[in-house]
């Protein structure tokens, strides 16, 4: 057993704005299925010792926190919602604002950066909400924003943005 590899999948597993298939796993790694299969095995038995477990359906492998330490997240995540938005969150709040309705990977490709968690923290917020679906295949979610942010900013509508040349310039 490599427990490189299985360090190698680790970290992979903890950026990834996502699941990843098995297949992509062996890509990433440059190993073969039976190898990363096996290194996730290894993962999964180190990781029941501790907070974090190696999740597995049908969209891929992931990593989650363990159900002992809800509690201990879910205060987390209350108290980085009621934090000051960060850049990332400006910008993407930004992005939604003037692109809108937008999927996460139209918001990726504009921040050249994932923005899985970022999104996250907005939808908490309250600040954009699902909207819709695409018409690309998966139909992923579109983002838009809400009332709330409307009510954050002090406009009454979107309308209200300056002009996106406006605010490029400003930058």
């Amino acid at each position: 057993m490599n427990v490189n590899l299985a360090a190698q999948i680790e970290a992979v597993l903890f950026v990834a704005a996502g699941p990843l298939s098995l297949e992509r796993l062996a890509s990433i790694t440059q190993q073969d299925s039976l190898a990363v299969k096996a290194a996730l095995n290894h993962l999964e038995a180190d990781l029941a010792r501790r907070g974090i477990n190696l999740s597995h359906h049908d969209d891929g492998y992931r990593l989650v926190s363990t159900p002992e330490a809800a509690e201990a997240v879910r205060r987390l995540l209350e108290d980085q919602a009621k934090a000051e938005l960060t850049k990332p969150a400006l910008e993407t709040l930004s992005i939604i604002a003037y692109r809108g309705p937008i999927s996460r990977t139209g918001i990726e490709a504009i921040r050249g950066v994932g923005s899985e968690i970022t999104i996250r923290g907005l939808l908490s917020r309250e600040l954009i909400n699902i909207s819709g679906k695409a018409k690309e295949p998966g139909r992923p979610p579109l983002y838009s924003v809400t009332p709330q942010f409307l009510d954050l900013f002090g406009l009454d509508h979107l309308e209200q943005l300056p002009p996106l040349e406006e605010v490029a310039d400003a930058s």
